[in-house]
């Protein structure tokens, strides 16, 4: 909330100082409400990196691993893969990394596979906007949204040893790994190492997936804002941009799941990194624009949208859709690029991308079509 309305305040102050036009525009509906949107999830995810990082720290990790070395054998996995899936968690990228420890190549290549379907820190602010839209404020408590947000990572840790399980009896077989590990004397973690180290993870985030975040939000603001109709009206403005014949091009595919060609751009735009749907949906729909009533949340507004036939936009069925697409999809450029380097070829981020996009369509589809049948 400090940082929403500190975003907000920014914003204020911008147009107060400038004079109405393009640099106003950049600043306040391009760089602030785009970069804004996510900045504000900062503390979640320096939340989760925090505890693993005290796990970590007190020498359990090590343990951690030889207790789930049973279980995954279960699925051709050994209990070396555990701490590069557990990574992922926070992101994929390192735990992908992480992999190098496991000597075994089919057991390496299965653990890099899967390894995506971890609910990463990039999917926490979509997961916070999307149940925020489906439970607003005083509906259900905050132990239904706990149990929501429980579920999806339950989702995706189910989703990896199932395909764990499917890849280790399709992939071409080769001997097993035996798995030899010293465990570490316990020990209690020094807070200042384990602040350090949040630090430095903190820090990557914002400088790197901000970076990102920026350029996409200043590219799709500007492919939103041009070219300007001539009458200058909001919504004909974003029908006729750049950005609206797009979406408008992959409406029909989309369309079976839930979404209108405004969420299309935004599942284009998250690609690059899945943070940057939250700061899409803010650009498109002008959140954190100030007018007469001053700034209103992302959230509020995503509710307020309606469809031809004045039935609510982001509906129950919608918000469950999206957010089952986004524990299965592939929506991150650099976990595709670091998985082309640790396999040294194009076939298999290629594969990966192909099956994660797939199964995230077909859940998305089971799961908005199914509740419709419900009655949802």
């Amino acid at each position: 909330d400090a940082l929403e309305g500190a975003v907000g305040a920014i914003s204020g102050w911008v147009v107060d100082i400038m004079p109405d036009g393009f640099f106003r525009d950049f600043l306040t509906e391009g760089v602030l409400a785009g970069v804004g949107s996510v900045v504000v999830f900062l503390p979640q995810i320096v939340i989760l990196f925090f505890f693993i990082l005290v796990m970590e720290a007190t020498g359990y990790m090590a343990r951690a691993a030889f207790l789930m070395d049973r279980l995954m054998a279960h699925v051709g996995l050994s209990g070396r893969a555990f701490i590069p899936l557990l990574s992922s968690y926070a992101c994929a990228i390192p735990g992908i990394m992480a992999t190098r420890t496991i000597a075994n190549p089919r057991e390496r290549l299965i653990t890099i596979l899967v390894a995506p379907l971890a609910s990463c820190s990039a999917r926490l602010p979509v997961y916070v906007m999307m149940i925020g839209v489906l439970l607003p404020s005083g509906a259900g408590g905050v132990w239904l949204k706990v149990a929501f947000m429980l579920g999806l990572y339950a989702l995706g840790t189910v989703g990896m040893f199932l395909f764990a399980w499917l890849f280790d009896r399709t992939l071409r077989s080769s001997n097993g790994s035996t798995m030899i590990l010293e465990l570490p004397p316990y020990k209690v973690p020094a807070l200042r190492a384990v602040l350090l180290r949040l630090w430095s993870r903190a820090r990557v985030v914002i400088t790197q997936a901000g970076t990102i975040i920026l350029v996409i939000s200043i590219l799709l603001w500007a492919a939103t804002s041009y070219p300007k109709p001539a009458d200058g009206d909001d919504t004909d403005r974003l029908t006729q941009s750049i950005a609206g014949q797009l979406g408008k091009q992959i409406e029909p595919l989309i369309e079976p799941l839930g979404y209108d060609w405004k969420m299309g751009i935004g599942l284009i735009a998250s690609f690059a990194a899945r943070e940057v749907f939250v700061s899409t949906m803010s650009i498109l729909y002008r959140a954190d624009d100030p007018g007469e009533e001053g700034t209103r949340p992302l959230q509020t507004i995503l509710r307020e949208q309606k469809r031809a036939d004045g039935s609510p936009l982001f509906n129950t069925k919608t918000c469950l859709s999206m957010l089952v697409f986004y524990v299965f999809a592939m929506q991150c450029m650099a976990t595709l690029a670091i998985t082309r380097r640790e396999t040294n070829s194009w076939k298999w981020p290629l594969f990966q991308f192909g099956y994660l996009t797939v199964t995230a369509y077909v859940a998305a589809l089971l799961v908005y079509q199914g509740a419709g049948l419900l009655g949802y």
